[in-house]
Formats: structure tokens, C-alpha cells, sequence
């Protein structure tokens, strides 16, 4: 059986892995950044040849945001190495971020990332994790669809943007069909509060209340938004 997956707010679990620039700890590695761990569930696979020649055109998109990315599967670091130089070789494409090696699947396990048919594969999954070393979000996507990067740039904007102004956003956000690009205000914490909430924010009622956040922490994401356009 796999283990347990790990929950939004936890601490990403310490480990040491194999990867393809040598063995790191995690998630000491990337501390003070952000990262995307994504497991995919194997190498030399169409679907996952995609995606990460999809996530090396947007690695400079998520440095941007202070934010490094790194693969995973069951695969040998020799796999890694093959596929990587034939993604360069045969797409044009170099994919400048590490992968892990987890042939045993002992990491995929810690995480809960083992398929649930086959201790051979990695189900397709995502980790978003914070500075801080927390798990800020967990998505699952099923072998025959793909991921899409844009919206994990997103997911990696709009949590930066909630943390920085002690909001929340709403769905679609900054697209929403109520509120735009505005931000959702938190929820009152006294009867005090709420009563004062319509004279200090513009709500729809007391308990859904929104507010003006700058406008270029919207517009680094709707430039993602046009990528998915087009």
C-alpha cells in the first residue's frame, strides 16, 4: 500500500535524494524558495515528454517568482540522463531543472505518489511548496491528461499574493465574473468587526467583502492567462 500522503500546511517531509545533478537534501535545498515538485510516471513516455518540455520553456517564468522546479519518478538517474539528452537532442529543448531517481520508489512512497494498480509507476502529482519548507497545495492529474503550467504559475502567483497583502483570492482570480482583480477581504473575527466591514471595504454583504490590491500582481498573471489563449 502507498504511504501517507502528506497534507496541505504540513512541512514538506526531510529527505535525501538521487538526482540528476547528485544527491541534495530536501527540503533544505531550496530554503528560502519556493518549489514544484512533480512526480510523472515514467521516462521516455509521450505525456510526460510534454509536460516537461513544457516546464523547461517556463523555468525562467517560475524563477521569476522565486520558485525552482524539480521532476520525480521511479526511474534510474541513467533513465533520467537518456531522456533529458534525447529531449535536447530530438525537440531542441534543455531542461535545466533537476529529477529525481527513485527506482525503489521509496521516495514516491514517503509521498504517496505510488500508483495504486503499480509500485512501477508514479501517479502524476504536484507539490507546491513554500519558503518555508510548508506544503502550500497538492493537485492529481490522471496518466492521460497533462498538466498546464500556466495555471500552476498561477496557483505560485496567487499564493504569493495571499501571503503578501493577508488576502484571499477568488476563483479565476484576477479574471473573476464578480470581482475582477480585486482580492477577497478574510473573514470577521467579531460582531464588531463585521459591522464596521461596509463602511471600510466595498461587500456584498458582510461576510464577502473585497478590496483594490496592486494591479501588476494581476497582470504578471494574465500574461500566463494569454499563454492558455492563444
Amino acid at each position: 500500500m502507498p504511504g501517507q500522503i502528506p497534507l496541505i500546511g504540513e512541512k514538506f517531509p526531510e529527505m535525501e535524494v538521487i538526482t540528476t545533478i547528485g544527491k541534495i537534501k530536501l527540503p533544505d535545498y531550496f530554503k528560502g524558495k519556493w518549489f514544484v515538485l512533480f512526480s510523472h510516471p515514467a521516462d521516455f513516455t509521450p505525456v510526460c515528454t510534454t509536460e516537461f518540455v513544457a516546464f523547461a520553456k517556463r523555468y525562467e517564468d517560475f524563477r521569476k517568482l522565486n520558485t525552482e522546479l524539480i521532476g520525480l519518478s521511479v526511474d534510474s538517474t541513467f533513465s533520467h540522463i537518456k531522456w533529458v539528452e534525447w529531449i535536447k537532442e530530438k525537440l531542441g529543448v534543455e531542461v535545466p531543472f533537476p529529477i529525481i531517481a527513485d527506482p525503489r520508489g521509496l521516495v514516491a512512497d514517503k509521498l504517496g505518489l505510488l500508483h495504486a494498480q503499480s509500485a512501477t509507476h508514479t501517479v502524476r502529482a504536484v507539490f507546491i511548496v513554500d519558503a518555508e519548507g510548508t506544503i502550500r497545495a497538492i493537485l492529481y492529474y490522471p496518466q492521460e491528461l497533462g498538466r498546464n503550467m500556466d495555471e500552476l504559475l498561477r496557483m505560485v502567483k496567487g499564493l504569493q499574493v495571499v501571503d503578501k497583502y493577508g488576502v484571499a483570492l477568488p476563483a479565476n482570480w484576477p479574471s473573476n465574473e464578480l470581482v475582477g482583480d480585486r482580492a477577497i477581504v478574510p473573514p470577521a473575527s467579531t460582531i464588531k468587526d463585521a459591522g464596521e466591514r461596509p463602511r471600510r471595504y466595498t461587500c456584498f454583504d458582510w461576510w464577502f467583502c473585497h478590496k483594490e490590491i496592486p494591479k501588476e500582481e494581476a497582470e504578471v498573471v494574465r500574461e500566463y492567462l494569454r499563454r492558455i489563449a492563444k
